[in-house]
């Protein structure tokens, strides 16, 4: 910017140069006879102040020199080798001042070769350089600042649609509410119909993964039921069917699981829902609360209201079934069911009174499959489905040492 202004500068410096050059070529036209009377006709007052900084020179075929007043006895140089064209160039002038001239040699039609030279002072240059700095450079800054100004505003408009586009994709998933292209600038409108279908094609994946695992459940129901009866009458026979019993009861844990995650990882990366986890523990503190009177036992349950968690209300309530399931079958006499906001999302709390599990043990516990105490029917795989099911949805489960009962405390963090 600063090299733009100084080069228009020094271009218009120039040219009030040349006009003064024209001037004096003009003036000597008419006195080729009588140098001296250049003084005259040139009265610009500068070229009568000696050393102002404004000087005028002409040198005829003979070499004699005539000047303005202003150099007072002192002359300018001329270049040497100058064609036929003006010369502009940087010399020194009177007293060794720096100046910047025009030189150029002229023939008149009287046959007379003159050398004809104007000369300004450099110092002149630079404050017309430094005044037009001051007056165009705040403009300049201004016209600066508008434009990053409009650049950003500019940015805001074309971000503005790709933005909100983001947050309706986000909210719309599992509303199945399609997006509305004319909502968008028509630049957005094709990738806006492009997402409508992949929008589309995704709830059809997941929807066709979750009935082909429902479908899986139900045709494994009817022969698991089959085999039941079975053994059942074999047992009433006389016939020992407690490892039959047993291993059965391990496949059908296992199955569960395996739909389980089935089920979750076609859903948790691919859901945007909220499900109202205050709804799910009230409705299913019910249910266990009439389970555990009939076992003499107590559910209590306190949870803040409102509360909603980033899970699947199936998969919700599958891990708050198998943790209560948990609580009640180790449980002396007391569970206790606790779900607040927390720093990192909404905590769920199992508590119950029973013998707990050793901390050396309690990473052993979750693995498929394994049990630490074979007195208690189950299969042991009720806390690795509720791990597996949180794992899906970036959630975390943690056994402790229950600080209210005093046995198992199962932790649950999920986000909110």
């Amino acid at each position: 910017m600063l090299s733009y202004i100084n080069t228009r500068v020094l271009e218009q410096f120039d040219e009030t140069l040349r006009d003064r050059h024209t001037q004096l070529v003009v003036g000597l036209s008419a006195t080729t006879d009588n140098p001296e009377a250049l003084r005259d006709l040139m009265f610009d007052p500068g070229y009568s102040t000696p050393f102002s900084g404004r000087y005028w020179q002409v040198t005829d075929g003979s070499g004699a020199t005539f000047t303005s007043a202003s150099l007072f006895d002192e002359t300018i140089a001329e270049p040497s080798g100058a064609g036929e064209g003006a010369a502009v160039w940087n010399t020194l002038g009177p007293d060794n001042e720096a100046v910047r001239s025009i030189y150029q040699k002229i023939t008149f039609e009287d046959g007379t070769e003159w050398g004809v030279s104007v000369a300004e002072s450099r110092l002149e240059l630079i404050s017309e350089r430094r005044a037009a700095q001051n007056n165009l450079l705040p403009v300049f800054v201004l016209i600066g600042l508008i434009g990053v100004a409009s650049s950003l505003l500019l940015m805001s408009a074309i971000i503005g649609p790709l933005r909100k586009l983001r947050e309706d994709v986000g909210h719309r998933w599992d509303k199945g509410d399609d997006l509305n292209p004319e909502s968008y600038p028509e630049e957005v409108a094709p990738l806006v119909e492009d997402l409508n279908q992949l929008l589309h094609r995704n709830r059809e994946i997941v929807s066709s993964s979750r009935r082909q695992a429902a479908d899986l459940a139900h045709a494994l129901k009817t022969p698991t039921a089959i085999l039941r009866n079975e053994l059942a009458s074999l047992s009433e026979t006389g016939v020992d069917t407690v490892p039959a019993d047993d291993a059965l009861s391990r496949i059908d844990a296992q199955l569960q699981r395996s739909l389980a995650r089935m089920r979750a990882s076609n859903t948790a990366e691919l859901t945007h829902s909220k499900t109202d986890l205050s709804n799910s523990v009230e409705r299913l503190s019910r249910l266990f609360s009439v389970m555990a009177e009939r076992e003499g036992k107590s559910l209590t349950s306190e949870c803040e209201r409102g509360l909603w968690v980033r899970m699947d209300a199936q998969d919700l309530e599958e891990v708050i079934g198998n943790l209560l399931d948990n609580a009640l079958k180790w449980s002396c006499g007391k569970i206790h069911l606790s779900a607040k906001r927390c720093a990192d999302g909404i905590e769920l709390c199992i508590e119950d009174d029973g013998p707990g599990i050793p901390e050396d043990a309690r990473k052993e516990v979750l693995r498929s499959g394994r049990r630490l105490d074979t007195s208690v029917s189950g299969t042991g795989l009720g806390l690795a489905i509720s791990l597996d099911l949180i794992n899906a949805y970036g959630g975390k489960l943690e056994l402790e040492k229950s600080k209210l009962l005093g046995g198992l405390a199962c932790h649950t963090i999920v986000s909110g």
